[in-house]
């Protein structure tokens, strides 16, 4: 993963860890000091949003625990690899794209980053510049020429 997308994400856990969840924590408190909790909403919806949270923390802790930071400087444009950025023409429509091999935990698709597990990310993987792939998307069968390639940030 990215050193930026590393970064966000425990910028990310930080802010679960510091704000949202004692703020669930004052929300069960309160909701519990209003007597009979068989019948309080507000306790039971607090309560799920604490276990909401609690998973989701969990799951990033997981992550980072387990993420490999990459180093672009060793990196080569030479072909699509994570943290690629690739140029490419739709050989039907000839509608030209950018975007950038990012891991799962990094993919957006309005930053320009697909998944390298993606449909496409998978196509791309370890092809050159002048290379035509053909990639099964749900909408069909695309042809792909790669124009350019480069390494990302």
């Amino acid at each position: 993963m990215s050193k930026e997308g590393y970064d966000k994400l425990v910028a990310e856990l930080r802010e679960l860890e510091n704000v949202e969840l004692p703020r669930v924590k004052d929300a069960i408190s309160e909701a519990r000091d209003k007597g009979d909790l068989s019948e309080n909403f507000e306790y039971h919806a607090a309560k799920r949003e604490q276990g909401r949270l609690l998973g989701r923390i969990r799951f990033m802790q997981r992550v980072l625990e387990h993420a490999r930071v990459i180093d672009t400087s060793r990196l080569s444009g030479d072909c699509v690899q994570l943290l690629s950025r690739v140029e490419m023409t739709n050989l039907a429509s000839q509608a030209h794209m950018t975007y950038i091999i990012a891991s799962p935990h990094e993919a957006n698709l309005r930053e320009g980053k697909i998944s390298i597990k993606s449909p496409i990310g998978q196509a791309l993987l370890n092809r050159k510049v002048g290379d035509v792939v053909e990639v099964r998307v749900p909408a069909g069968l695309m042809q792909l020429r790669i124009d350019r390639i480069e390494v990302a940030g």
